[in-house]
């Protein structure tokens, strides 16, 4: 059945938001501050090898770079745009009108972890390929695999930041399955070069994500969010980078 993919992949956010509230309990602060501070490592890390896998390739004998005029052009035309939209208060708004309608006015911490954690698992090209293979072919074995790291990525932010990571199954389920219905419309725009620029940048602003967790929110993600699109739209221009 079409549209398979997002429902296991929210189910899973959802399941993993649960076993990362039980889990928490068992941990004080300082050991929830610990364990904050290993998701954001480890988020880092994970960023890190998506980014070096598509601006490092072998060349002969010698390992060179690449694409890094792809990278600033879009961060910063991205960025801009996103400060001029203001995308980072509509991601906290959204937020905060979950924080009340779910009942959690008294967590201080529900919106960040809202912000930080829905950044993580909607930003990817696992997202956006698994939901065209699941709107065009019924193929949801992308999403399958994407749920299973969401679960422990989710369980893991909602035992540290708290329950307003479980709530990231709502971009998710909305992201994923418009792209699903749309699918047929955007699969020709999806080629292996777009695929390879928003793998790029996307795993440069989930490295953005990691360093927001370590050291406290020091850059507005959100507001980053257009560079994805650019990226996209670069796979199209007729030079390369």
């Amino acid at each position: 059945m079409i549209g398979t993919g997002t429902l296991i992949n929210s189910g899973a956010i959802l399941a993993g938001g649960l076993t990362g509230h039980l889990a928490g309990r068992l941990f004080d602060q300082d050991q929830q501050e610990a364990l904050n501070k290993a998701c954001g490592v480890s988020v880092i890390f994970i960023a890190v090898a998506g980014a070096m896998e598509g601006m490092l390739k072998i060349q002969g004998e010698a390992l060179v770079s690449g694409k890094a005029m792809l990278v600033v052009l879009c961060l910063a035309l991205g960025t801009m745009i996103g400060e001029m939209l203001h995308i980072e208060n509509g991601f906290e708004r959204f937020g905060q009108w979950l924080k009340v309608k779910s009942g959690n006015s008294g967590d201080k911490e529900f919106v960040n972890a809202f912000v930080t954690s829905s950044l993580t698992v909607c930003i990817g090209a696992m997202a956006i390929v698994g939901a065209i293979q699941d709107g065009v072919m019924g193929d949801y074995s992308t999403l399958a695999v994407k749920s299973v790291l969401d679960f422990i990525i989710i369980a893991v932010m909602t035992s540290s930041l708290g329950k307003g990571s479980v709530f990231s199954a709502i971009p998710v389920f909305l992201f994923e399955g418009s792209v699903t219905l749309l699918a047929r419309l955007i699969s020709p725009v999806m080629t292996p070069l777009a695929v390879a620029y928003l793998s790029l940048i996307g795993s440069v602003i989930i490295f953005c994500v990691g360093l927001n967790l370590v050291w406290g929110k020091m850059i507005r993600v959100a507001n980053m969010l257009p560079a994805v699109l650019l990226a996209i739209a670069a796979a199209y221009l007729p030079w390369s980078f």
